[in-house]
């Protein structure tokens, strides 16, 4: 199958390109800037920014399916216009070129919840992406526990500088984790699976967590002393993004919606992918040992350079976290 991916230089495009190629795919990769892009053997590179159209004349042209992994959380305030955006142009594209099926990776959350900004854009992207003149495959995931995931990069980083940590009341909400190995298997095994064509799907892993277990867990597979975390009600998830930015390297821009976007239960309710496509999960203890920088048989595609550090703000190079 001839398969477009856009977010190709990102967190997990920079895994899927590799992955698609060695099940079989051809593969065109989708970035602003081909110069920077070190793609695998065999990868056809197109040049293309999803929020300037007329870049993007021919590079769907001659495609089956196609990938939408991108998005502009940390380019500011205005990110959810410029998502907005970017998945109208994504959709035009597609479907005036007649690609016949698309991937959508979106983030976990029932639709009646008060959902974030981070998640509330996520679900616009979602129906914009179903207006389009093809097939769309919807996965829905939480925290995406890998090298290069900005927000398990945050959790990393507050047990390895904080001993004590004061927290919103959000630390005790539940969240299904996943690792980077088993969503990259999910959107490779979707293409195969004709029956998930126009379905969406939550995806997670083994173990559903607080966001205290998962921190204290963290701690653990780092061989740190497990911090003390103490919840208070008064703490805004606001004042928590400027705290976070100030104590790790995520960037406040980034870290706001990530944080804001922890008020919500991201719990898969709904696991009949695994009707669709077999995936062994991967437990979260060992898929932090494997996103640990020292970890051994990590998940890293041979040659991806920097590309699993896409940064979220390239509308061809974004990461999607929950």
């Amino acid at each position: 199958m001839r398969v477009l991916v856009t977010g190709a230089s990102g967190f997990v495009g920079g895994r899927l390109v590799p992955a698609l190629t060695e099940a079989g795919h051809e593969v065109r990769a989708l970035t602003r800037c081909p110069e920077t892009y070190d793609p695998p053997p065999g990868v056809d590179v197109v040049k293309g920014d999803l929020l300037d159209p007329p870049t993007l004349e021919g590079d769907f042209e001659g495609v089956d399916a196609a990938y939408y992994l991108v998005h502009s959380m940390g380019s500011g305030d205005d990110f959810e216009e410029r998502d907005r955006r970017a998945a109208q142009n994504f959709a035009a594209a597609a479907s005036e070129a007649g690609v016949e099926r698309v991937v959508y990776l979106g983030g976990l959350g029932e639709d009646g919840d008060d959902l974030s900004p981070h998640l509330r854009s996520r679900r616009e992207v979602e129906q914009i992406l179903a207006g389009g003149d093809y097939d769309l495959t919807t996965l829905r995931a939480a925290v995406i526990v890998g090298d290069g995931s900005a927000s398990f990069r945050m959790v990393q980083q507050l047990v390895k500088r904080l001993s004590v940590m004061v927290t919103p009341k959000w630390v005790s909400n539940e969240c299904q984790p996943v690792a980077i190995d088993d969503v990259v298997a999910y959107l490779v095994g979707v293409l195969d699976a004709p029956a998930t064509a126009g379905e969406t799907y939550g995806i997670g892993g083994p173990d559903v967590l607080t966001y205290r277990e998962m921190m204290l867990r963290t701690a653990r597979a780092m061989g740190r002393r497990q911090p003390r975390i103490v919840s208070v009600p008064v703490l805004t998830p606001e004042l928590s993004s400027l705290w976070v930015g100030l104590v790790t390297d995520v960037s406040t821009a980034v870290a706001r919606p990530l944080i804001l976007g922890l008020k919500n239960p991201v719990v898969v309710t709904d696991d009949s992918i695994r009707d669709h496509v077999d995936v062994d999960l991967t437990p979260f203890d060992e898929a932090v040992r494997r996103a640990l920088p020292d970890a051994s048989g990590g998940s890293a595609p041979a040659g991806s350079g920097d590309r699993r550090r896409g940064t979220p703000d390239d509308p061809a190079g974004g990461e999607v976290e929950g």
